[in-house]
């Protein structure tokens, strides 16, 4: 399985205001830059980010993006989870139907493996991906040039 780039994009600004000092905040136009990533598809990130409870977005001149109170002890599993969605691993209905659709044992199967892979990360948290070695890294992602 793999995630989307909505998923990875939300983990990884997760992890980078995760190593941020209780007083710094970032901004999301920041983030895209140091991630590498067009700030339009962070803001939907930050955005549905916040609307989980993860992240906490102040705007205005003494604004900025922190983690959310406690953000640190939640699952990455839970986060992943999130962000995903409740999709299907492989289309089965869309606009051309699988013809297996009716007895497929391939559907059920698909949907435990999916589960089994959120399940894999259930037991690690925020603050166990965004520990030593990651966070030395983390920090210095705005520091370094590009590449």
């Amino acid at each position: 399985m793999q995630l989307t780039a909505f998923t990875d994009l939300g983990l990884r600004i997760v992890m980078r205001l995760a190593v941020l000092d209780a007083e710094q905040t970032a901004t999301t136009r920041a983030l895209a830059g140091e991630l590498n990533v067009p700030a339009t598809h962070a803001a939907k990130v930050v955005t549905r980010l916040g609307r989980l409870g993860v992240v906490d977005a102040r705007r205005g001149r003494s604004g900025g993006l922190r983690l959310a109170d406690g953000a640190r002890d939640l699952s990455v599993g839970f986060v992943a989870r999130e962000l995903e969605g409740d999709g299907e691993v492989v289309e089965c209905e869309g606009p051309n139907p699988c013809p297996l659709r009716g007895g497929c044992r391939l559907r059920g199967a698909l949907a435990r493996a999916r589960e089994a892979f959120f399940a894999a990360l259930d037991p690690m948290t925020i603050a166990d991906v965004s520990a030593a070695p990651t966070r030395d890294l983390l920090l210095t992602i705005g520091t370094r040039p590009p590449g």
